[in-house]
């Protein structure tokens, strides 16, 4: 069974991306899974933008992430919620633990501690930070703000016990305090790091469950810790995502392929596709089901089921699953889907019967909507037609190409001008060659590449007299005269 909320049942939780770059995959996955547990609980979903760090921060990058979560379909109940809007009760919390010595200013820059532990003979040294400033006395950091030194705020950690939580996921996450040293929650130009923001905010917000990425796990006791120091509220639950990998089980990084969701957006996939993918990756339902809309698997979702095993970003099961999308919607809403794009890929120069017609035909095999206008490149190119450097050589590299294509003219300029008029394969079959070892040329020959559309199709669409030139001019560039 799924921890809610202790006290009244309700569910709150948000997605908190930091705005200093394009949204990952992985995020893309984090904010799914609390947009999901949210609705599958009739709870809110809450969007706060993370951006302590302005020098790392956008406001373009935000409002992606913004158009990218609508793109999914991931609408938010509450914000965006901007941290950089709310410094004022950090540094009252912040001044609040200071005031009462759970907090204390440190004067120390990293080449003072580095250089310390570079000397030091004590092997817990190698953890962070020595607790240098821990006890001075208010003489000595009257002397170092004389000095000019600027101070940063280190909450002061447990000297002794456990840290421990229950998660969602992984059961329970415990470590020695011993190995954590103080930590900065303000810096010296006065920002708050996320751990001090990230409390403050989640009490604010009456978060009752943190779903976020393995990689924050560590964090999570110097959170907790903050927020016990700051509130006696009980803790929300956590929940730590597996990580997603590349298909060599490495961290999931550009040299794998597409990262970014507006990588996938701008490649043509379907936003429901993505979302249909990113849910299975760490999670299922029962029934074995892999093509779901996000009602089918709100219905469905559960923390119970995710695995704690790291999960592999497989592109062609994306692909497997954005055809299947394709092949979900009735022509007219695949028309309206691929439009624009046509409109800026054709111009002028889009035939919309024709496009039509193509699309029910591509609709069957498509990949992505990209894919499905490149296969239809041929019918809208006119006089720029040109045949790929790698299908013409399997126009040369098929054996009698001139006597193939001899009797491709002959048959196209008799036959009745339907799907299985101008189908080629009797004919070829009776002059003696083997349809499969001859087809790839004619392919190029008609639309510049030695695949796509289906052959017979794409005659009937181009028309007798263009289909014809084509392979005509295929005759003559063989022949050396063109």
């Amino acid at each position: 069974m799924e921890t809610i909320a202790a006290d009244t049942g309700r569910v709150r939780v948000r997605f908190s991306p930091a705005p200093s770059g394009s949204l990952h995959v992985g995020s893309a996955r984090t904010a799914l899974f609390n947009y999901l547990f949210a609705r599958r609980h009739g709870g809110t979903f809450i969007l706060r933008i993370e951006d302590t760090d302005q020098s790392r921060s956008r406001d373009e990058w935000a409002r992606a992430i913004e158009d990218a979560l609508g793109w999914l379909g991931l609408n938010y109940d509450e914000g965006p919620v901007f941290q950089s809007q709310r410094t004022e009760e950090y540094r009252g919390a912040a001044d609040d633990l200071l005031t009462r010595g759970l907090a204390y200013e440190c004067f120390c820059t990293e080449a003072d501690i580095k250089a310390r532990s570079a000397t030091s003979t004590q092997p817990d040294q190698t953890l962070g930070y020595d607790g240098f400033c821990r006890d001075l006395t208010p003489e000595h950091r009257g002397q170092a703000k004389a000095a000019g030194k600027t101070a940063s705020l280190r909450f002061r950690t447990p000297d002794t016990g456990v840290s421990r939580f229950t998660d969602a996921i992984r059961g329970e996450v415990r470590v020695e305090w011993s190995s954590i040293p103080d930590f900065v929650i303000v810096r010296a130009d006065g920002n708050p790091l996320f751990y001090l923001a990230n409390a403050v905010d989640d009490l604010a917000m009456e978060i009752t469950h943190v779903i976020r990425g393995e990689d924050l796990i560590d964090s999570t006791h110097r959170v907790l810790v903050l927020r016990a120091a700051i509130s006696s509220t009980p803790p929300p639950v956590y929940a730590h995502l597996p990580l997603i990998l590349g298909s060599d089980r490495a961290k999931l990084s550009k040299r794998h392929g597409a990262v970014a969701l507006e990588e996938f957006r701008s490649a043509g996939y379907l936003p429901e596709a993505v979302a249909n993918y990113l849910a299975l990756l760490g999670w299922s339902p029962k029934d074995g089901r892999e093509i779901m809309d996000l009602d089918e698997v709100v219905a469905e979702f559960g923390l119970d089921s995710v695995t704690h095993a790291a999960a592999a970003f497989d592109h062609d099961k994306l692909d497997w699953v954005n055809g299947e999308w394709i092949r979900r919607l009735t022509l007219g809403e695949l028309e309206a889907r691929i439009r624009p794009l046509a409109d800026a890929r054709f111009g002028e120069r889009l035939d919309p019967e024709i496009f039509r017609t193509a699309l029910a035909v591509g609709q069957e095999r498509a990949v992505t909507l990209v894919e499905l206008l490149a296969q239809m490149d041929f019918l809208f190119a006119g006089d720029e037609f040109s045949i790929s450097d790698e299908a013409w050589v399997k126009v040369t590299g098929t054996d009698q190409v001139e006597a193939v294509l001899t009797v491709v003219v002959a048959h196209l300029a008799d036959c009745e001008w339907t799907i299985e008029g101008v189908d080629l394969r009797s004919p070829l079959s009776e002059a003696g060659f083997k349809v499969r070892k001859v087809m790839p040329a004619i392919y190029a020959c008609v639309e510049g590449r030695p695949s796509g559309l289906p052959l017979f199709d794409s005659l009937v669409l181009l028309g007798r007299e263009v289909a014809i030139e084509r392979v005509a001019a295929a005759q003559e560039r063989l022949a050396g005269t063109v």
